[in-house]
This record gives C-alpha cells, structure tokens and sequence, in this order.
C-alpha cells in the first residue's frame, strides 16, 4: 500500500513539474510511470521482472523526437528524486539490462535539456 501511494505521489508531482514539456510531445510523466512502475522492485533492490524491459523497450520506441526523450529524461528524474531507496546505479544500468542504448548515462544530476 506504501509503494502504491508512492507511485500515486510521483505520477502528480511529474505532472506537475512535466507539464509544460508534455505539450510539446505526447508523452506524459504518467505514461512514463505507468511503463516503468513493474521496474520499482528492480530499482530498490529486487530481481528484475520480464514486464519491467518491456515497458522500458515500449517507452524508447515511444519517444521519438528529442522533445518527448527531454520529457522522458525530465520525468525519471523527478521520480527519482521523490523515492529516496531507489539505486541510481541500477537505474543508470537498466536500459542496457533491457537491451536498449541510449546516447546518456541517466543520473539523478543528468541535465535533460541536453538530451537528444
């Protein structure tokens, strides 16, 4: 119940902090969140679920222009500065565990306006 209400308060507050980045492309912090919720286990520890490197492979083939990759790159950001146990160097890894390359290391300090 604790990780739900979690989820719940890192979809608003990418919302609300996304949303003028949202407009320009058609993904939105809770699309992100919603494809990537099955990797929280992973990211705080656990093994890693078959239906977490889907929703990541979903979410790359998604974003497409270098406005919807900022506002992907935006909303990870901020859900990773709201849950305080997830491990940045699982998340920096994840993509690469997922089988999808992308031109950046994602860190908590990561500037997303730089991100093609």
């Amino acid at each position: 119940m604790a990780t739900l209400f979690k989820l719940a308060c890192v979809v608003l507050a990418c919302m609300v902090m996304v949303a003028p980045y949202a407009a320009e492309g058609a993904i939105s912090c809770g699309t992100v969140v919603s494809k990537l919720s099955p990797c929280i286990g992973y990211l705080t520890g656990g093994s890693l679920p078959a239906n977490c490197c889907t929703g990541v492979k979903s979410l790359y083939q998604a974003a497409q222009t270098t406005s919807e990759r900022q506002t992907v790159c935006g909303c990870l950001k901020n859900a990773a500065k709201s849950m305080t146990n997830i491990k940045m160097s699982v998340a920096a890894s994840l993509p690469g565990k997922c089988g999808v390359s992308i031109p950046y290391t994602f860190s908590a300090s990561i500037d997303c306006s730089k991100v093609n």
